[in-house]
């Protein structure tokens, strides 16, 4: 129980698949994706710790425990702990269509993309007992909870000159916020009832980026102009990052990165990836970041082209 106080461990998993069918007059792509973000922690009730730090060091007391676990059952010692562990986790999945056209603005071309999707989430809200914990129960229908509607992206980018691009999307810009589960633990000691219960935000993302490029390299950078948010539990984000990519060879690219939270409440990380260009039709990419406070990941990107 010592060891455990105070830890927490995050997940974020994401994945999607598009199909792009590019046109002059309306480009089309059908598009579904998913995103999942998790967070496992524990609440460790320091009287739990005392209570069986007193079973340790007086013989006394454990032959007290012991006596009353044969007369009451080998469950009577859990049943004065208090201490509980808690997974929340959230899979949101989007399936829409992807709809851009490419304008002539007094000599700039600016292109513009709106995504209406539906919308789907499912909310998991496993509170109970850390001794009574399982990983396979956050699954029951009895912390599990959905919610469907309708949403929209949305973008904007322009070129300026041979090098020069900017843009401005939208993520999720109908507001939703979504309750999960009500939970109720009863304490073993004291018989007090405590509810655990959360939101999940779903909310406006706004991103501003730029971009430098020639045939041999690509410098951008970007910002969130919203925070990202999730669990109202939870501290929001806002991010910021820098990236270069450099392709030394046809079928070749190099690419390196820095993203932070100016928010000081997630991980800042590195990033590192390559790219490969199996002829005119095959790209393969592939990606990983490590940071602060034991964060890595990975990822991968495969595209076809007919």
């Amino acid at each position: 129980l010592e060891d455990l106080r105070g830890d927490t461990a995050r997940a974020k998993a994401a994945a999607g698949i598009a199909v792009s069918i590019p046109n002059d007059t309306l480009s089309v792509a059908f598009v579904t994706k998913a995103y999942a973000r998790a967070k496992v922690s524990s609440d460790i009730d320091q009287n739990d710790i005392n209570y069986l730090r007193s079973i340790q060091n007086s013989s006394a007391v454990a032959g007290e425990v012991a006596f009353d676990a044969l007369q009451n059952g080998s469950g009577q010692i859990t049943r004065n702990l208090n201490s509980t562990a808690s997974g929340r986790a959230a899979i949101v999945s989007d399936y829409g269509i992807a709809l851009a056209h490419k304008f002539d603005v007094g000599g700039v071309p600016v292109s513009v993309g709106v995504t209406p999707k539906l919308q789907k989430t499912w909310l998991y809200n496993y509170t109970t007992s850390i001794y009574d914990y399982r990983s396979g129960d956050w699954k029951n229908s009895q912390y599990r909870n959905d919610d469907t509607g309708f949403n929209l992206d949305a973008g904007v980018a322009a070129d300026f000159g041979e090098n020069w691009t900017v843009g401005l999307s939208g993520q999720n810009l109908v507001s939703r916020d979504i309750d999960t589960k009500d939970i109720r633990i009863i304490n073993g000691r004291t018989g007090e009832v405590r509810n655990y219960k959360d939101t999940w935000q779903i909310s406006p993302l706004v991103t501003a980026g730029v971009a430098w490029h020639n045939e041999l390299v690509t410098l951008s950078a970007d910002g969130d102009l919203t925070e990202t948010k999730g669990f109202k539990s939870e501290a929001n984000s806002q991010y910021v990052g820098v990236g270069a990519e450099v392709r030394p060879l046809s079928w070749l690219a190099l690419r390196a990165g820095y993203r932070a939270d100016v928010k000081s409440n997630d991980s800042n990380v590195f990033t590192g990836g390559v790219g490969f260009a199996a002829g005119k039709h095959v790209n393969i990419d592939l990606m990983g970041l490590y940071g602060e406070d034991q964060t890595w990941g990975a990822g991968a990107q495969l595209s076809v082209a007919f």
